[in-house]
């Protein structure tokens, strides 16, 4: 009987030792994984937003949610959920590929939608990481 305790006591610590880093690994990663840098947007030219602000004719037609986005230790996936008032209108999935990475997504903004938006940066797990406010106006 103790040997068999004691072949499963071995087996456990076996297993369980090279598990260990990968959980310290992801709750690493979930603490340092951060937005860096978040604008609304009119365009996005080599890699960075173009007249960034937070309100914008609905004449423009279509606006761009920019973040840099720092921390990732493996590829993952960020998601730009946009918003008009509390209605969900989009919500774009992007990857994530190295530590530090910009990524953008866009909405054609219809002439009639005049009022709050809104786009949450959702992390690889659903978590909010930012949330970016911004008007639209006649």
């Amino acid at each position: 009987m103790k040997r068999i305790l004691y072949f499963l006591l071995v087996l456990a610590i076996l297993i369980a030792i090279p598990l260990s880093p990968v959980v310290s690994s992801k709750a690493q990663e979930s603490a340092s994984f951060k937005v860096a840098v978040a604008a609304i947007c009119a365009d996005v030219v080599d890699r960075e937003p173009v007249n960034a602000g937070n309100t914008f004719k609905a004449s423009l037609g279509k606006l761009y949610c920019f973040t840099t986005i720092i921390g990732a230790h493996s590829p993952t996936e960020i998601s730009h959920v946009w918003y008009f008032g509390d209605t969900e209108r989009a919500k774009v999935n992007l990857a994530i590929n190295t530590y530090s990475w910009r990524t953008y997504s866009s909405k054609i903004i219809q002439m009639h939608e005049i009022g709050d938006w809104h786009v949450d940066v959702l992390g690889p797990e659903g978590k909010l990481l930012k949330t970016i406010e911004f008007k639209i106006t006649p």
